[in-house]
């Protein structure tokens, strides 16, 4: 299809990955990857410089070419899994493309961390079709990153214009009640919003490296009862003679990848059913992107008990899941959280982000912050209920916020001890 005023430019899905070049695909997913490689390496440059430049990860792991394809080829996305990738492509008279998006028609809404169940059910008991939707996202990944993929380049703005106006047609090519831009950032936001979008807002919990160049840096930001409760607590978590290892790039063997889908799947099913992410997707994203990944493994008594995996950006360290197969006080915090922070101090990272929902990163050093969706919804009837229904959920939002950061366990004032 042709985008409206700009003969030039052509919108298409493509059903596969496999079929986009990853050069061209991530020119568009993470434009600035280069220059932030540059700047991570540069002997001046330190986590004090990138945070006040900005707080967006110029290179997201999760719309990378590897990523999504490794999702695919392992069957995690496609196939009968409910995530039909649909991934829309702006294209230039000479086939270049300037823009895309990792969108998926969905006949469910597992897996999104944005959770619309309730509109889905109000719609469907008064004679509405919720399903199939339109979802643009990391699947299974509740980490904040672009979704309007834009070339940097003279034509961006009709690029990026282009996206938008894709995604109501293909919606209404595909008969879908809606279209759900989850976990989004600027310039994506304010695009959306101009276009009719309603915002939605959530909170998570993020750490903040304040250019800190030991743990022990940090730990002095907070009151003393809450330095000496992480200090107990991370000595109580090793205490069972349990050590820690960090594996990365070519550490990342079949062998590893066994012992870690064990944790996950057991850890998974007791949880949440059945977990999202199969044996054969870690195996083809460490051998896709095994540099970028950091994952924390427990060992005790010769064997592995427990592991978190992470993955890096430029700027930023996500922590996605965990697992284990032998319980022990606070070892869940001790890889989780604690040697995510380790591990952004070492590396002069800006930031943590843990991942979805739980307080309990609070009295770890971790901050409320605010995570945004998008939604359109192509019912009259139903857009204006989920509207007013956002006014109270984006105040209860602001609200939570407020609270939870006055109970965090950070000095009051940047004076002396509590």
């Amino acid at each position: 299809m042709s985008v409206d005023g700009r003969d030039d430019l052509r919108v298409r899905v493509a059903t596969s990955l496999k079929t986009v070049p990853a050069a061209a695909w991530n020119a568009c997913a993470n434009p600035f990857a280069l220059r932030a490689a540059m700047a991570a390496t540069s002997p001046a440059s330190t986590c004090q410089d990138a945070a006040s430049a900005s707080v967006i990860d110029e290179d997201n792991p999760f719309v990378s070419h590897a990523f999504l394809l490794a999702l695919e080829e392992s069957g995690c996305v496609g196939r009968r899994s409910g995530w039909s990738p649909a991934y829309l492509l702006v294209e230039d008279a000479q086939g270049t493309l300037l823009a895309a998006a990792p969108s998926f028609l969905k006949s469910h809404s597992q897996g999104e961390y944005v959770f619309d169940h309730a509109w889905a059910d109000a719609y469907e008991r008064a004679g509405g079709r919720y399903y199939p939707k339109l979802q643009l996202a990391a699947p299974f990944t509740p980490a904040t990153g672009p979704r309007l993929l834009v070339a940097d380049g003279l034509r961006s703005d009709e690029a990026r214009a282009g996206l938008i106006a894709g995604l109501e047609a293909l919606r209404g090519q595909a008969n879908a009640s809606s279209v759900h831009v989850t976990f989004v950032q600027e310039p994506d936001i304010t695009a959306l919003r101009e276009a009719g979008y309603l915002e939605r807002h959530d909170l998570q919990f993020h750490w903040r490296n304040e250019g800190f160049e030991t743990y022990d840096d940090f730990l002095g930001t907070l009151a003393s009862r809450k330095r000496k409760a992480l200090k107990r607590e991370r000595r109580e978590a090793l205490s069972a003679d349990i050590t820690v290892e960090v594996l990365t790039g070519s550490d990342l063997t079949e062998a590893v990848w066994d012992n870690f889908h064990s944790f996950y799947e057991d850890t998974g099913s007791r949880k949440w059913g059945r977990p999202y992410l199969n044996r054969a997707f870690f195996s083809a994203v460490g051998a896709a992107m095994g540099d970028r990944i950091v994952l924390v493994m427990a060992r005790r008594a010769g064997r592995y008990i427990a592991g978190a995996i992470n993955f890096r950006g430029a700027n930023t360290l996500y922590g996605r899941n965990w697992g284990c197969i032998e319980d022990h006080p606070f070892l869940h915090f001790e890889l989780c959280y604690h040697q995510a922070i380790d591990y952004a101090i070492a590396h002069k990272l800006t930031r943590v982000e843990a991942g979805a929902q739980g307080e309990h990163k609070l009295a770890r050093g971790y901050r409320p912050v605010v995570t945004r969706s998008l939604h359109h919804l192509a019912d009259p009837g139903l857009r204006r209920a989920v509207a007013a229904y956002l006014v109270n959920e984006r105040q209860h939002i602001a609200q939570a916020q407020e609270a939870l950061a006055a109970e965090s366990p950070f000095r009051k004032g940047g004076g002396a001890d509590d």
